[in-house]
């Protein structure tokens, strides 16, 4: 009976643990995603880049506004859009943006930079 009893109070603490746990925060993810996904989705159905655009930079100052970061890639996604619009600057300061947060993407942004000083689109 002594085994009944002790299996029936583990299997409550078990049981209880589990539901505090399950209760507890969920951490903060390192970067807020927001539309980013969905924007390179519509980019390869060759939606309107104008709009892409909008939809990124709008999702930008929501993240902007949370204190947290873009994800890698978003900068680089946001200029390859610029840049097939014909806005060469904001091109170049998007790719500059993305080595700056993410230095190991240095390699990819000053090969897509130097091509857009050569006159190729990215």
């Amino acid at each position: 009976m002594g085994n009944v009893f002790s299996s029936l109070r583990f299997g409550a603490l078990v049981l209880g643990g589990t539901v505090l746990v399950g209760c507890a925060q969920q951490p903060k993810t390192l970067y807020q995603w927001e539309g980013y996904e969905p924007q390179v989705y519509e980019y390869f159905k060759g939606e309107s880049k104008e709009a892409q655009v909008a939809a990124l930079e709008a999702d930008l100052q929501k993240i902007k506004a949370t204190n947290r970061a873009a994800p890698p890639g978003y900068h680089a996604h946001l200029g390859l859009l610029y840049g097939s619009l014909g806005k060469d600057d904001q091109m170049v300061q998007q790719f500059q943006t993305e080595k700056a947060l993410f230095p190991e993407s240095g390699t990819y942004m000053d090969f897509l930079l130097s091509n857009a000083q050569k006159g190729s689109k990215p």
